[in-house]
């Protein structure tokens, strides 16, 4: 026994020796860090938030933050959440002091979309300072502010409401005519980007910009990222491209667009909510990824993590899980003629606020990873303009809610839906469009929406609201 105990006595030694020579001290019991309370909704809050129920996470981080006032790795989760929520002040206040990589890059995004550019400059310069930080978003960026001293972004001058046409082109795609410094050309709309993303051809650097609607209300100072846009206009079937126009835009503009009625309008003011509309919630990840909740069959409520990309064609494309949600398996579905990475078939059900819409065609074998890789959540799926053509949709309460109102249709109004090359990939912070190949004219992955027992009206010639 006296044996036994030296000899671990020996070993003691010898460890405590190695760690000396090493600089260190021997290991500590781990101790734990916040009591198990706190614990408790810390963990709730991550799970919520990383399947978009920004309401939950919000009600379990207040009583996490309760517990530990203090505590930065409860704060970072609380400014995640209250960044989601576009409440910029509160996310930079509860991110306040934490000298990390993550400190400097949720209050670079906060002040960002605050429209301090100040403030961001110097929050993003500290980011891109960490070598393990590859953040090509915050790069674009901080070029931008080097360039923007002194610039208010999106000041808006001209009449306060402006109208535009929605040109058919091919499928759902939503495009409207613009102009860039002056420049004719066309935009798209597109929720899969955080910010205005110009064509690399015609723009080779990050840049300051304005962007006038329908010759009558000009918005100044937008900062714009550039990207290869030839790949979207090759769907598209047009020369070029001039600009993708991100939700940060979207949500400056005020915007309504009304794909039925070949309308797009853009206000200088927050607009009322429209009588007959319904609510849906809005949720942005990372202040720029436009996400919401819904459920996909009617009799099971089980909720699913969709995020929103008028780029894309389809109504709606999930993944595995979305199908398993929507109570339809994998294994029936149809492979899609000419593409084998593709396959379609029918979501019973789709709510949207107090709409139900019955019988959406929908794709699976759209890759998700990406987007779930920068926007660090679970996604089921993703809504295109295939589904949103059917609606009037306008951006209430500076983008926190999406007004819907019903503009119903039966059949495509155009060729089949068509959706942008691989090669799109990731945008600058956050997706353009979803990675998938271009899906066939024939493939009959046309919206069907039928919303209540009245059946298709006529085309809705409504004005601006």
């Amino acid at each position: 026994m006296i044996r036994l105990l030296k000899r671990i006595l020996s070993v003691i030694s010898v460890s405590a020796l190695v760690a000396s020579a090493i600089g260190c001290e021997p290991p500590e019991v781990p101790r734990p860090s916040r009591e198990p309370r706190a614990q408790k909704w810390l963990d709730r809050a991550r799970a919520s938030y990383r399947v978009v129920d920004i309401d939950d996470a919000s009600d379990a981080i207040e009583e996490a933050l309760r517990a530990s006032p203090d505590d930065q790795e409860v704060r970072m989760v609380a400014a995640q959440v209250a960044l989601a929520k576009l409440d910029y002040a509160r996310t930079v206040k509860l991110a306040e002091g934490i000298q990390t990589s993550e400190g400097f890059a949720i209050r670079g995004r906060a002040f960002w979309y605050q429209g301090n550019v100040e403030g961001a400059g110097r929050e993003l310069q500290q980011l891109l300072r960490d070598p393990d930080i590859h953040d090509n978003w915050a790069k674009a960026v901080l070029q931008l502010i080097n360039r923007g001293a002194g610039r208010k972004p999106f000041t808006v001058t001209g009449s306060i409401v402006a109208t535009t046409e929605m040109p058919r082109i091919r499928g759902t795609a939503m495009v409207i005519p613009i102009e860039v410094d002056g420049e004719q050309g066309l935009g798209m709309l597109a929720t899969g980007t955080a910010e205005v993303v110009l064509d690399s051809s015609q723009r080779r650097e990050p840049s300051w910009v304005s962007i006038r609607i329908a010759g009558r209300t000009e918005f100044h100072d937008v900062p714009a990222l550039t990207q290869d846009l030839s790949g979207v206009a090759r769907q598209l079937g047009i020369p070029s491209i001039k600009a993708l126009l991100g939700v940060n835009f979207l949500r400056h503009a005020n915007a309504t667009f009304d794909f039925m009625a070949q309308q797009f309008v853009v206000r200088r003011f927050d607009p009322p909510r429209p009588p007959n509309a319904t609510d849906v919630p809005l949720a942005y990840i990372r202040g720029g990824g436009m996400t919401l909740r819904s459920t996909l069959k009617a009799d099971n409520g089980v909720a699913a993590a969709l995020m929103i990309d008028t780029a894309m064609s389809f109504p709606i494309t999930l993944d595995a899980a979305g199908w398993k949600k929507a109570g339809v398996d994998v294994s029936t579905l149809r492979p899609v003629p000419n593409e084998p990475k593709l396959k379609e078939g029918v979501v019973p059900m789709i709510k949207l606020g107090a709409f139900d819409v019955p019988q959406v065609a929908g794709v699976s074998g759209v890759d998700l990873a990406n987007i779930e890789d920068v926007l660090g959540i679970d996604l089921d799926g993703v809504l295109g303009s295939g589904l949103l053509g059917g609606f009037r949709v306008t951006l209430g309460d500076s983008g926190k809610m999406m007004w819907i109102e019903e503009e119903m249709i039966s059949s495509s109004p155009t060729a089949g839906p068509q959706v942008p090359p691989s090669g799109a990939g990731p945008g600058p912070d956050g997706p353009v469009m979803p990675a998938a190949p271009p899906a066939p004219k024939s493939s009959g992955l046309a919206p069907q929406l039928q919303i209540g027992p009245g059946g298709p009206p006529a085309n809705n010639p409504k004005g601006p609201r």
